[in-house]
């Protein structure tokens, strides 16, 4: 059974390009998400194909993944899939009336591995939980992404 789409959308009051310098420095992550605490770009620049090592922590939990670039359009949308897990987190921003809406989402397709799945229900809480919780953490780093990119528009104004 597919989990359900998760998504989450904000409106940040600054350009596509300034919300996009944001948003496309994976190595920052660990600032914005409550799960995600860190992740490390291999090979430099962050493009098509791009691959990372992530850290997450929940609590005392501590786990690694690892994850790969699967659409970059620079100034509309970034999205990676977690190679563990089988889902893909995007970022998309589009034109606003007082600058852009940023949507973050959590997309399964045709499922979860079923090591992910035995995770999230015996350590995790369970699904419900489990996806509640990580809707709440986007609207924690989408607020953070917000914060950031409308204090860098300020700057260069």
């Amino acid at each position: 059974m597919a989990a359900p789409l998760i998504e989450e959308s904000i409106v940040i009051n600054a350009s596509a390009e300034d919300v996009w310098a944001v948003i496309s420095d994976l190595k920052r992550m660990g600032e914005w998400s409550p799960q995600c605490k860190k992740m490390i770009v291999r090979g430099g620049s962050v493009g098509l194909g791009t691959k990372t090592i992530n850290v997450n922590r929940r609590g005392p939990l501590v786990w690694p993944t690892t994850s790969k670039v699967v659409r970059f359009a620079p100034n509309k949308e970034l999205a990676f899939r977690v190679a563990e897990n089988r889902t893909v987190w995007s970022y998309t921003i589009e034109p606003s009336e007082s600058g852009v809406k940023v949507t973050e989402k959590r997309e399964v397709g045709d499922g979860t591995t079923a090591v992910s799945a035995f995770l999230v229900d015996k350590v995790m809480g369970g699904t419900t939980n489990f996806e509640a919780e990580l809707k709440l953490g986007m609207a924690e780093t989408l607020g953070k992404i917000k914060r950031a990119a409308e204090a860098s528009a300020s700057r260069a104004a």
